[in-house]
């Protein structure tokens, strides 16, 4: 969900996000309409602010997550980072090899639909140095909707003239696909990534 036009663009060097009453009314089960409770107009600019500042942290730290960490924990994600590539044989490197095809072509983007939650999918795009595929407003959540209702919204959002091509392992993504028409581009083992990469490299896709 967009919260952009609740933002109304306050200056928040000095705001204090812990104090400032949001997570007291978050943990009310009522969705009232009153101000100062969950979905009234002083929550939703609250909640806007958060999503100003998770898109400032974000775009800062998309191409320097080791800053965003400190020093301490970036030798410790590093070296784990290093372990997950020698254990899954260099997946991480050889997806974003595709990625970066992808994000480098002017008429093309990349566009992550996961039914992890909003703010843990940005951490983990962000902790697997994946940000500098995926700018933040292509990244959707489909907890609460799914994802062929994120399809639909990206289909709204980008036009039904662009050529989409979904590429995934998973049941749903496929089926949204095919519902929409779209191309599925399975990957389920390194040589289908592999296959991707060749695919774009040489410009059949």
């Amino acid at each position: 969900t967009c919260c952009c036009e609740d933002d109304n663009g306050q200056d928040l060097s000095t705001y204090s996000f812990a104090t400032d009453g949001f997570h007291a009314a978050a943990t009310s089960a009522n969705l009232c309409l009153a101000t100062g409770v969950r979905g009234g107009v002083d929550w939703m600019r609250k909640l806007a602010f958060r999503y100003r500042r998770v898109k400032e942290l974000y775009s800062t730290y998309k191409n320097n997550v080791g800053g965003l960490l400190g020093p301490a924990k970036r030798d410790a994600w590093l070296q784990l980072r290093a372990e997950v590539e020698a254990l899954t044989d260099s997946w991480l490197t050889n997806a974003l090899k595709s990625l970066s095809i992808i994000s480098s072509r002017s008429n093309c983007v990349n566009v992550l639909v996961t039914t992890t939650q909003l703010i843990p999918a940005l951490a983990k795009v962000l902790l697997y140095s994946l940000g500098s595929a995926f700018p933040i407003e292509n990244i959707y959540s489909a907890t609460k909707i799914g994802k062929e209702s994120c399809f639909e919204r990206i289909m709204q959002r980008f036009g039904r003239k662009v050529v989409y091509v979904v590429i995934g392992d998973g049941v749903e993504e496929e089926q949204a696909a095919k519902k929409h028409n779209m191309p599925f581009w399975r990957i389920s083992s390194h040589s289908d990534l592999l296959a991707l990469h060749q695919a774009l490299e040489f410009e059949y896709l």
